[in-house]
C-alpha cells in the first residue's frame, strides 16, 4: 500500500473517523454508499451551527 494511503489511514484513526486499527489493512477496499453518506451527515452536524436566534 502507497505511503500516502497509509498517512490518510493513520490521521482518520488518530481523528476517530475510524475506530478500528485493522481498517488500516483495507483502505483500498470500497466503501458502501451508505458509509459514504453518513460521514457526510456526520460532518454536516459538526458544520451546521447547532444554535438557535434569540431574536
Amino acid at each position: 500500500m502507497e505511503d500516502w494511503k497509509r498517512k490518510i489511514g493513520e490521521t482518520a484513526l488518530l481523528k476517530g473517523i475510524i475506530n478500528d486499527p485493522d481498517w488500516l489493512e483495507k483502505l483500498d477496499d470500497s466503501m458502501p454508499v451508505w458509509a459514504v453518506l453518513q460521514l457526510m451527515l456526520e460532518l454536516l452536524e459538526k458544520l451546521e451551527p447547532q444554535y438557535t436566534s434569540y431574536d
